[in-house]
């Protein structure tokens, strides 16, 4: 699980394709404190698996399956990318519950302005857009964002500087794509849900439950 709070950048050193996938050499921007061999490292949102760990460089696998979902494949050498190792249990839980299954990409449709912040409006598959709401939480390429407003398969986010500066967001521009993972709590009540309707096993998870404990209004 992760945060969604970038702990820094890397940069792609190396990519070579492999098994039908592709393997990244890449270089964290910062120190990789007891680093262990087999860790989770979000890559712009996508959970990945880091191997042969060397200093603040390490190995890191993207399945065929990962490269049909995310914009890992568009990667070069030179290229940045945000990096958040995993959430420790004892860590602040800064952003929201992040899994780094990255559900499907998004495309940047305006950039404009707004103050001293960032006004970004991005576009998603239809069949993801029930699961974003106003003022609740997406991951955008591994940032943990709050959503100002959505309508259809759009939805606005504002960007304060500091995020800019020190992620991958600061140089999108239109047209861009870039790994989107709705919050997962919504999956989930979904699921349930569509169980209890279908005639499985009762659960104490229901409407009325969800609206007496603040969930539903």
């Amino acid at each position: 699980m992760f945060t969604g709070i970038i702990q820094g950048l890397g940069a792609v050193l190396e990519k070579r394709p492999a098994g039908g996938g592709i393997v990244f050499r890449i270089e964290a921007g910062f120190d990789l404190t007891e680093p262990q061999e087999g860790e989770s490292i979000a890559v712009n949102g996508a959970c990945l698996t880091a191997r042969d760990m060397q200093g603040r460089r390490f190995l890191a696998d993207v399945s065929p399956e990962s490269l049909a979902r995310t914009n890992l494949g568009g990667l070069t050498v030179g290229s940045k990318v945000n990096l958040e190792r995993a959430l420790r249990l004892a860590d602040r839980l800064g952003g929201h519950l992040v899994s780094g299954h990255v559900d499907t990409q998004g495309r940047v449709e305006e950039r404009r302005a707004a103050g001293d912040f960032t006004l970004f409006t991005f576009s998603l598959e239809q069949k993801l857009a029930k699961y974003v709401i106003e003022k609740g939480s997406i991951t955008i390429d591994g940032v943990s964002l709050t959503v100002n407003s959505c309508a259809g398969s759009r939805f606005s986010v504002s960007i304060i500087p500091h995020t800019l500066a020190v992620t991958t967001l600061g140089g999108l521009k239109a047209g861009d794509r870039v790994n989107l993972e709705v919050d997962l709590i919504g999956k989930y009540v979904e699921k349930l849900l569509a169980a209890k309707d279908a005639g499985a096993a009762e659960s104490r998870i229901n409407p009325a439950f969800l609206a007496e404990h603040g969930f539903l209004r």
